[in-house]
């Protein structure tokens, strides 16, 4: 094979005894080189052609070194880097190998609850998805890396980050070469690659993010706009956006002022129009526009619907969010003069891509948003949401009429006090809207007057959890809608408690918390029979770190969690489980949380209508220790587990 350190040149090679070994030709005894398996980090699987050769792939070592790998056959390519392969990864990997890899190796990162400490992980790249096993022979679940909401570089071009819905990983170069390969076929991967639905970057549910985001901003922005996708943008701004949504919609953020409604609506549909196999494939399109002919409106609803279940999972979920999209610009013909027939002679010809003479591709486009309830099974719960966000809508474009909007602003309901139609509040949340400004948002909407020692709040509510987190109040209250899911929503509510919170906060020595708690993990094994109980263990909190113990006397924690990675619920719904036994415990413990991941701050004293004054000590000696603990934490725990042993034992130097 050709084999090249520095210079291409034709090699005899061999791998033995964990040594990949090349020679000047297959007489030779003394090899020009040698490469010690347990020295490779990273393996690549070149396409064909990529360097002069018909099939080439890479080998990196610890030495931050490259060599390349040449081969006329691909079958024999792919036999050599099978046999590497599996020469240097870890047995605890070893299920990657059967992987049709283009990538594979060993990098170090930080993810899930041990952000704290970087660990050893295997990773294998196969087209657009990144799979991940731990040191401790965990295979992860796989990144959808066209999926992820955020793919960056931070800290000197050292760390690579991945951030999904539910998880974040962090990925350190520690070898620039490597590194640098990696960062750039994640990258590639995880842009669009192509003129079809499935090549594009997409959702949590599927659908391409350039569509995604212009349906959002045409909500937002261009549902009441007159003519709406009947009128075109300009032709040389909707070339440049669909470019720049095209190269990566990722990192493109449409904003009122700066993108005009008519530029995004024709961006969309030249987007479809272009469509590498359209939106209904060339497989099934003559199907769906067969169905037109259909008299009996049951017999071609059903037929719809069969023809949706027969399309790939992107092109169906696309198409249920462009025509849940269009039944909304419908909703609005009274003012953008878009009705049903009108969207129909629109988007008819640019789905189907055909010239307009037909109007078959128009009919089809008709009968889905006239039936879209029925062909797309929307339940009562979608609907009423649907419903919702219109009113939402028009309620917002009613009280923007007098005044300017923000930039970049989003329209969310929020509930005073308990989730029921009669207390919804329809707000626009600007990006630096903080929980403090929401509150006092609806409560002047409300005409509610705080009073001292009403401790009016936010609060993220999970329904399916039961579960509720009260927002710090500087926390921006946008990412947090962007995270939330189907079964959440925000409520503005006192915080019963903080006052005993405050009281305790001012009363305490030190910013340090320990104590037992009971401590429980693993949510999904419940009603399996399986021993989820709670058990007993130690705990102490800092500013810094949560760490769990087995018992006082222990030294070394069992598991550890940096403070401020942490989300602390009230109810059931976190991945860690913590049970207090009195309500004192859970607000102590809740405030001491609170206090070290906001500097302090638990709420802001600057508010002259929600002022503590700070407690006299002598009427709250019952929050009090009688002694109070002081030092670091190896001696708190020594000084626990004395006075459990002997109650005496604290008092005897007194």
């Amino acid at each position: 094979c050709w084999a090249s350190g520095q210079e291409q040149s034709r090699r005899w090679c061999m791998l033995q005894d964990g040594v990949l070994s090349y020679y000047e030709n297959d007489r030779n005894t003394v090899p020009n080189g040698e490469i010690r398996v347990e020295e490779i980090v990273c393996l690549v699987n070149n396409p064909l052609h990529a360097h002069g050769i018909e099939s080439t792939f890479e080998v990196y070592t610890e030495a931050d070194r490259l060599y390349l790998f040449g081969l006329e056959s691909p079958a024999s390519a792919r036999e050599w880097l099978k046999s590497i392969a599996k020469s240097f990864v870890h047995p605890c990997a070893e299920e990657l190998l059967a992987l049709d890899f283009e990538r594979l190796g060993r990098l170090h990162y930080k993810g899930g609850l041990t952000l704290e400490r970087a660990q050893e992980g295997w990773f294998a790249l196969v087209g657009s998805t990144l799979h991940v096993c731990s040191e401790d022979g965990r295979r992860q679940e796989p990144l959808q890396l066209r999926k992820l909401q955020e793919l960056s570089i931070q800290g000197d071009h050292e760390v690579l980050v991945l951030v999904e819905r539910r998880r974040t990983l962090y990925i350190q170069g520690e070898r620039k070469l490597d590194f640098l390969g990696w960062v750039h076929a994640i990258q590639k991967a995880a842009s669009s690659s192509g003129d079809t639905l499935s090549e594009q970057q997409l959702t949590e549910s599927d659908v391409p993010l350039l569509v995604d985001r212009c349906i959002d901003y045409i909500t937002q922005c261009g549902l009441t706009s007159e003519g709406i996708y009947r009128k075109s943008g300009q032709n040389s701004k909707t070339t440049s956006l669909l470019e720049v949504l095209q190269r990566d919609a990722r990192c493109v953020c449409l904003k009122e002022g700066e993108h005009q409604v008519d530029d995004v609506a024709n961006t969309l549909k030249r987007f479809f129009r272009d469509l590498g196999d359209g939106l209904f494939t060339r497989r099934w399109a003559p199907n769906w526009l067969w169905a037109t002919v259909l008299e009996d409106e049951g017999a071609k609803v059903d037929e719809y619907r069969r023809l949706l279940t027969a399309l790939p999972p992107v092109n169906r979920a696309t198409l249920k969010a462009l025509i849940n999209h269009l039944f909304r610009v419908q909703c609005f013909s009274g003012e953008n003069q878009m009705n049903t027939h009108n969207l129909a002679i629109v988007f008819g010809p640019t789905l189907f891509q055909t010239d307009g003479k037909d109007y078959k591709a128009g009919r089809v486009v008709e009968d889905l948003i006239s039936h879209y309830v029925e062909i797309f099974n929307v339940n009562d719960q979608e609907m009423k949401k649907q419903q919702d966000e219109i009113t939402a809508i028009m309620k917002m474009r009613e009280a923007s009429s007098s005044g300017t909007q923000q930039a970049g602003d989003f329209i969310c309901t929020v509930y005073l006090e308990e989730k029921k139609t009669e207390t919804e509040q329809h707000v626009k949340i600007p990006a630096t809207m903080t929980a403090e400004e929401l509150t006092f948002e609806i409560l002047d909407r409300r005409k509610i007057v705080m009073k001292e020692k009403d401790y009016w709040s936010c609060f993220e509510v999970n329904e399916r959890e039961e579960a509720e987190r009260p927002l710090h109040y500087s926390e921006k209250v946008l990412p947090i809608l962007h995270c939330l899911g189907t079964e959440s929503y925000l409520v503005v509510k006192k915080q019963m408690s903080m006052e005993s919170m405050l009281i305790y906060l001012a009363s305490r020595v030190g910013d340090c918390k320990h104590g037992m708690m009971k401590f429980r993990e693993e949510r999904n094994l419940l009603g399996l029979g399986l021993s989820t109980g709670f058990h007993d263990r130690y705990f102490i909190l800092n500013h810094s770190w949560l760490r769990l113990y087995k018992e006082v006397r222990s030294h070394k924690p069992e598991k550890e969690w940096p403070v401020r990675n942490l989300k602390v619920y009230l109810g059931g719904w976190p991945v860690v489980y913590l049970c207090c036994d009195t309500q004192a415990d859970l607000r102590e413990w809740f405030a001491t949380f609170l206090q070290v991941q906001n500097g302090g701050a638990l709420w802001p004293s600057e508010r002259p209508k929600a002022r503590v004054a700070r407690p006299q000590q002598d009427a709250r000696l019952g929050n009090i220790s009688l002694i109070p603990l002081r030092g670091n934490e190896s001696e708190m725990r020594n000084s626990v587990a004395a006075f459990a042993t002997d109650p005496l034992t604290l008092l005897r130097n007194v």
